[in-house]
């Protein structure tokens, strides 16, 4: 199923977000990982581009979204990056998902790196969502957004009219990178809306359960750290067990916020722990 029709049906989809394991001895794991995930019955899971973009060496983007389609029954939504790819591997790709039967993708132009070499055949995610329906049109495009403004964009106003771009190019469902106060989700839901965005927008939330996460995590995703989540922060970092159900409660109530407020979705950054996406379904199942 399209995942936009998911938004047409549910009050408020749920979904979670799992990364491929860079070595295939760590496979059997995930897979286990992922058939605990399935108790909850998430509208769809989404699969990261694996390590290096290629799959060599580990398990590839494709393998993890096949074995949720084909033998788990999970919708999969399979990211698919341009900035480290060609237009040859990007084909490749999409032939590989298509015969995989996975039909919902994840648009980005993926992380700069300098060690890694990079393409220009497509310079934004916009461009490959419009060559990817271009080239099958029977893929579901979705797209990522940024409560706060993604780091190289000057302002948030300037993010936004990019964002329009994506909707003109194909996108159909925006998900959005981790916040820790929703004021700033509610902010840029006003400012999308007014811009003429009406895609269906999943709000991103990553739940901080270990003290190894604080501060790459906050790093990596430039999101704001309000008043009260620094203090709990501080509070339990020492504590693993504290941090642990802490970091569980406050993402909870984040969740709860959003769904009582009318988000279209809620998405999940797991860091493949099923544990993580278990407790978080059952604080808001009720809302669901």
């Amino acid at each position: 199923m399209y995942i936009r029709k998911l938004f047409a049906q549910k009050r408020c989809v749920f979904s979670a977000e799992f990364f491929p394991p860079k070595q295939v001895l760590n496979w059997e794991s995930l897979q286990k990982t992922l058939q605990e995930v399935k108790a909850v019955q998430p509208d769809f899971v989404s699969v990261t581009c694996s390590a290096g973009g290629s799959g060599v060496g580990g398990v590839s983007t494709c393998q993890v979204a096949s074995y949720l389609k084909n033998q788990l029954g999970i919708e999969p939504l399979a990211h698919l990056t341009c900035i480290g790819t060609d237009r040859a591997g990007i084909e490749a790709n999409l032939d590989e998902l298509f015969t995989a039967g996975i039909r919902n993708l994840m648009i980005l132009r993926g992380d700069r790196n300098p060690n890694v070499q990079q393409f220009k055949d497509f310079a934004h995610a916009s461009d490959l969502a419009a060559f990817v329906r271009g080239y099958y049109g029977s893929f579901g495009l979705s797209s990522a957004c940024y409560p706060e403004k993604h780091p190289e964009s000057p302002t948030l106003i300037e993010d936004v009219s990019h964002l329009k771009q994506k909707q003109e190019s194909g996108a159909t469902h925006l998900v959005t990178q981790m916040f820790f106060d929703n004021f700033h989700f509610y902010r840029f839901m006003n400012l999308i809306r007014k811009e003429g965005i009406d895609l269906p927008v999943s709000a991103g939330i990553m739940p901080i359960v270990r003290k190894s996460q604080i501060d790459r995590t906050l790093a990596l995703s430039s999101a704001s750290v309000p008043r009260d989540f620094q203090a709990l922060l501080d509070r339990w970092q020492d504590d693993a067990d504290g941090l642990y159900k802490a970091g569980i409660d406050y993402a909870i109530g984040q969740l709860r916020d959003l769904i009582e407020a009318g988000a279209d979705g809620v998405h999940i950054y797991a860091m493949n722990n099923a544990d993580v996406v278990k407790r978080l379904h059952a604080g808001i199942r009720d809302l669901l």
